[in-house]
């Protein structure tokens, strides 16, 4: 069971890597690792299980959160419209976007970094995800708002970025441009 002594911190030079693809079909080693991640975002989400692990709660993970640079991710949560979203994916890629961009006013965390980060991190608004899933089957996803908010923070660990990479410095909370705020 992958615990949060499993998650490397920001600082660990895997975090700034680009991920390599993974072979297909999954061999039987990735699948158990992509399936643990899954099990691990919904344990981190079910109080009673989270609190006698010392769990923090996460909607998404990425392979080299976990030391394994690798592009493979799992996400579990629902968006504010309550629709579910529950995947473990392979090679996962935008293959297209929206001009127009969005963000979260409470910025965003992730499970990698042991702060609070403020500003916000402009993101594009919707999204279209091609990748494999832990059947090996094609899959496409088209998400907007907040699942294409945390499809693209995964996405994100697997090309070596950080959430905060894309926070403007001069000054944190600039509304980005074309954007409107994805909150409930």
């Amino acid at each position: 069971m992958i615990t949060m002594k499993d998650i490397v911190r920001e600082g660990h030079p895997v975090l700034t890597q680009v991920a390599k693809d993974v072979e297909l079909p999954l061999n039987e080693n990735d699948k158990k690792t992509l399936e643990e991640m899954l099990l691990f975002l919904k344990n981190s989400q079910d109080e009673e299980i989270a609190q006698k692990y010392d769990l923090r709660a996460g909607v998404g993970l990425a392979a080299p959160q976990l030391g394994i640079s690798k592009r493979m991710m799992a996400v579990h949560f629902q968006d504010f419209d309550e629709n579910e979203y529950s995947y473990g994916l392979i090679n996962p890629k935008i293959v297209s976007h929206s001009i127009a961009q969005t963000y979260l006013s409470s910025g965003e965390g992730c499970l990698s970094v042991d702060r609070e980060v403020p500003g916000y991190v402009p993101r594009y608004q919707k999204i279209t995800i091609k990748a494999t899933d832990l059947d090996g089957n094609e899959v496409k996803l088209k998400l907007r708002g907040y699942a294409a908010i945390v499809f693209q923070h995964e996405l994100d660990h697997l090309n070596g970025v950080m959430f905060y990479d894309h926070i403007n410095k001069q000054d944190p909370f600039t509304i980005p441009e074309n954007a409107k705020a994805c909150d409930q």
